[in-house]
């Protein structure tokens, strides 16, 4: 389902010699969602929502619109595995395994992202329809998100690029809840062959820029930090795009992961569980229950589709004597 009160937008330039492309979002309302269905604490809710604003991004990039992109941290800090999965639209939904961990503030007031996701790799995962889908994994320098992508891009796909990323949260005044108040994130790529007067301008542009979450909260739009980025170099505006928090679980796929526990696990369960057997999606909270009845139904179809291996592997057995 797509949770239509999401909609955050995301806009795509180009210089007009060539020299590079810029990717940015606004991805609050996004995170909003991530809140309301994780009840993360303040800084899980800005590591989920920096991943997802760069997850957007590279869903923007695919090439094909059945292609989908996972990217997926792997750190040994008290956030555990974070997962988020965009698709060519944009559109993004996200899991963080641990999801009330916290640690305490940096000196300076900012939440400390770098420490609760840890060390350890980021993997970027591409299906894009093929019989494998393309994995790059790169080391997680130092768990802020921008620079960890930064050093993917570069490293891994051998594209010099810039990233920043930003989420501001505060606490709901009557029930203490996470509140997003700003968050989004830009990448900014050099393109091949490209000016090396345009490159100084951006690298000059993108040292002296605000943090992404500063500026979205002052008002400033994706068009705005874009105009920032390239100012003094023409640029055209491709378009803007809506994403949303979009989860594509479904009562097929939930009883496709219960038969998928084997004979032996859906035997036990039924035996240990009196009532319904109750499972819920990860991603965006949706329940399913599932009740006695349906799951020895299950059950009795995975028996029948281990008869007819067996009974297949029997005629070829015969054949061969």
């Amino acid at each position: 389902m797509i949770f239509n009160e999401t909609k955050s937008p995301l806009i795509r330039a180009i210089t007009k010699d060539g020299s590079a492309r810029i990717f940015c979002t606004d991805n609050t309302a996004i995170v909003n969602k991530v809140c309301s269905v994780h009840q993360p604490s303040n800084t899980a809710a800005a590591a989920l929502g920096r991943i997802l604003a760069v997850t957007s991004i590279f869903g923007v990039m695919l090439k094909n619109k059945d292609d989908l992109v996972t990217i997926r941290y792997n750190g040994d800090g008290p956030a555990g595995t974070i997962i988020c999965t965009g698709d060519y639209n944009g559109d993004v939904k996200g899991y963080i395994q641990n999801p009330k961990a916290d640690v305490p503030r940096k000196p300076n007031g900012k939440l400390d992202v770098g420490t609760l996701i840890g060390k350890g790799n980021l993997n970027v995962i591409r299906d894009e329809g093929v019989k494998e889908p393309y994995v790059g994994i790169s080391p997680i320098i130092n768990g802020e998100i921008g620079d960890d992508i930064t050093h993917y891009l570069l490293t891994s796909e051998q594209t010099p690029s810039v990233c920043g990323v930003g989420v501001r949260i505060t606490n709901d005044n009557v029930t203490g809840a996470p509140v997003c108040t700003a968050a989004g994130g830009f990448i900014l790529q050099l393109l091949p062959g490209a000016d090396e007067a345009a490159v100084l301008k951006l690298e000059k542009n993108a040292s002296s820029l605000s943090s992404v979450s500063s500026m979205i909260e002052k008002g400033k739009t994706p068009e705005d930090i874009v105009a920032a980025l390239f100012d003094g170099i023409e640029y055209n505006l491709f378009d803007r795009i809506d994403t949303y928090y979009k989860c594509d679980c479904s009562r097929e796929k939930f009883s496709a992961g219960i038969k998928s526990l084997g004979l032996t696990e859906l035997t036990l369960l039924l035996r240990d569980e009196p009532g319904d057997i109750e499972t819920s999606c990860h991603f965006c909270g949706e329940k399913y229950s599932f009740s006695h009845k349906e799951v020895e139904k299950l059950l009795e179809e995975l028996k029948d589709k281990y008869r007819k291996k067996l009974e297949e592997r029997k005629k070829e057995e015969a054949k061969q004597d």
